[in-house]
């Protein structure tokens, strides 16, 4: 099913910024981000975010971001926010002239990580795939909108029934960028359930 960005929420809603019902633009500004406490010591809460939600419990959201980011730390995605103490994301985020951190957010309780690999600067286009499987979670990523790779697969400790999730942009420093986003779409489930080894008897 494809999303209409037009009947989609803005949490922080930014100045410059469009929705129509085939792209969102949004042109972030100076000093926004979302993270929690862990390393820097800090709690950022005032990235603009464009959400929408849904009770299936399984399920599949992509998008394609196209951005010219060049500032540290600029960076745009997907995310799923719970609340300001719990809520996922990923990005590819701006690091230098040469390199740009393609990574997640996950933070729980107040606390958040994060994991990266370092890619190419010159990258300006990526699709992410933001999939749940009840509280699990797994975040993929393609350069081409096919061939997606997983990022990380992890939990949400106060995941309601309701999650609200959609796309960011921001720019933690003194600047700013435009980010755009297209081909917003939900769809069944498509991390697949796991084929392996059975769960033991006592794991929920």
């Amino acid at each position: 099913m494809k999303l209409d960005p037009s009947a989609m929420q803005w949490i922080r809603k930014p100045q410059a910024c469009l929705a129509a019902p085939d792209r969102v633009e949004i042109v972030t500004e100076p000093r926004t981000d979302l993270w929690q406490r862990t390393y820097y010591h800090f709690r950022n809460d005032n990235a603009p975010l464009l959400l929408t939600s849904t009770e299936e419990p399984y399920f599949s959201f992509t998008v394609r971001t196209d951005f010219d980011t060049k500032v540290r730390y600029d960076q745009s995605g997907v995310v799923l926010y719970l609340d300001s103490e719990n809520w996922l994301k990923a990005s590819l985020e701006y690091e230098n002239e040469k390199t740009q951190r393609l990574g997640s957010v996950v933070t729980n309780c107040g606390y958040s990580d994060w994991a990266s690999t370092d890619v190419d600067a010159r990258i300006r286009t990526v699709w992410f795939r933001l999939s749940r499987r009840e509280s699990d979670f797994c975040l993929e990523n393609s350069m081409d909108g096919e061939h997606f790779r997983q990022m990380r697969i992890c939990h949400l400790f106060n995941a309601p029934e309701e999650v609200r999730f959609g796309i960011y942009a921001c720019s933690p420093e003194d600047s700013s960028f435009r980010a755009v986003f297209t081909g917003m779409e939900l769809t069944e489930c498509r991390w697949l359930p796991h084929d392996g080894q059975q769960p033991d008897p006592d794991c929920g």
